[in-house]
């Protein structure tokens, strides 16, 4: 049984929950798509390497790669 893909927003990388969306939770943007891979999950983000090259400020999960 095939499975639906998770959305990602292209603006600021948030992988959404919702298969469904339309717009992200996030940050409000109308650019989401299924077409990413990787995902981070940053979880205290003041405290992240990753987080601060990244540029995200808030806990969640991100995509590494949005096309």
């Amino acid at each position: 049984m095939p499975t639906k893909k998770r959305l990602a927003c292209r603006d600021c990388l948030r992988v959404l929950n919702d298969k469904k969306a339309e717009t992200c939770p996030a940050c409000g943007s109308a650019s989401i798509t299924d077409d990413w891979s990787g995902y981070v999950v940053i979880i205290h983000p003041q405290q992240s390497d990753v987080a601060q090259i990244m540029g995200i400020n808030e806990p969640g999960q991100y995509a590494l790669k949005v096309r």
